[in-house]
C-alpha cells in the first residue's frame, strides 16, 4: 500500500472537523433563494353556482327562516290560547257562583215575601179582636139592657173601630157641596130634576174612604141629573 494513501488518525479528525467551504453554503443558500423566488402561490377561486341553484338555495334558506318564524308564531299562539282558556274557565265559576248567590237570594226574597204576607197583619188584627169582643159582650148584654144604653154601647164601638182604622191610615171621604165627582163617587141610581143644571149627589148609600190620601173605596151614592128637555 503506497505511503500517501495511509493518513494519520489525527489527521482524520482534524478533516472531520474542518467546516465545509463558504462557497457550497453560498450554493445552498443560493439555491434556496431560487426555490422561494420560484414558488407561485395560487388563489383557489369558486366556480358560481348556476342561477337555479343559487335560487334553489336561497328559497330553502328562506322556507328554513320562515319555518323557524312560523314555529315561534305558534308557540305564541298556543301560550295566549292557554291563557285565554284558563281566563275563561276563571270567568265561568265566577259567574256560575254569582249565579247560584242570585238564585238563593231569589228564594230568600220569596220565603221573605210571603211570610210578610201571611204575617204583616198581625198588629192590625189583635187591634181588630179588640173591637170584636166589645160586640161580643154587647150581644150577650142585649136583652138585659134597654134601647138606650144598648144604643150607647154599639156607638162607643163605632168610635173605636174608626180610631183605630184612622191609626192605620183610613178616614171616612168627606162628599163636599153635594157636588158628584166620578173620582171618588159611584153612581148605582140616577134621578131627573129640573132643580140641579149639573150632577149632584142626593144620597150617600154607602161611604167611601181613603188611605193615606189614595182612595181605599168609592163612596156609592144616588145623583141628581138634569132633566132633559124635549124638542118641539
Amino acid at each position: 500500500m503506497p505511503k500517501d494513501d495511509i493518513k494519520n488518525p489525527k489527521d482524520l479528525d482534524a478533516d472531520e472537523k474542518a467546516p465545509e467551504p463558504e462557497e457550497s453554503d453560498k450554493s445552498d443558500k443560493g439555491d434556496e433563494l431560487v426555490e422561494s423566488g420560484d414558488r407561485v402561490e395560487y388563489e383557489v377561486v369558486k366556480e358560481e353556482e348556476p342561477p337555479e341553484e343559487r335560487k334553489a338555495e336561497d328559497s330553502r334558506r328562506d322556507h328554513g327562516e320562515e319555518d323557524k318564524s312560523s314555529k315561534h308564531k305558534l308557540k305564541k299562539k298556543e301560550a295566549e290560547v292557554k291563557a285565554l282558556k284558563k281566563e275563561k274557565e276563571e270567568l265561568k265559576d265566577k259567574y256560575l257562583r254569582k249565579l247560584a248567590e242570585m238564585e238563593n237570594l231569589r228564594k230568600r226574597f220569596e220565603r221573605e215575601r210571603s211570610e210578610y204576607q201571611q204575617y204583616a197583619l198581625n198588629d192590625f188584627l189583635r187591634e181588630l179582636l179588640v173591637v170584636l169582643d166589645n160586640f161580643e159582650r154587647a150581644l150577650r148584654s142585649g136583652d138585659q139592657a134597654d134601647g138606650k144604653s144598648f144604643r150607647e154601647g154599639v156607638e162607643m164601638i163605632f168610635r173605636q173601630y174608626l180610631d183605630m182604622l184612622k191609626k192605620k191610615g183610613v178616614v171616612p171621604l168627606e162628599t163636599k157641596d153635594k157636588k158628584f165627582d166620578p173620582m171618588f163617587h159611584q153612581a148605582v141610581l140616577t134621578e131627573e130634576s129640573e132643580a140641579v143644571s149639573e150632577p149632584e149627589v142626593a144620597e150617600e148609600l154607602q161611604r167611601g174612604y181613603l188611605l193615606h190620601g189614595r182612595l181605599l173605596r168609592p163612596a156609592l151614592v144616588k145623583v141628581l141629573v138634569p132633566k132633559k128637555r124635549e124638542k118641539q
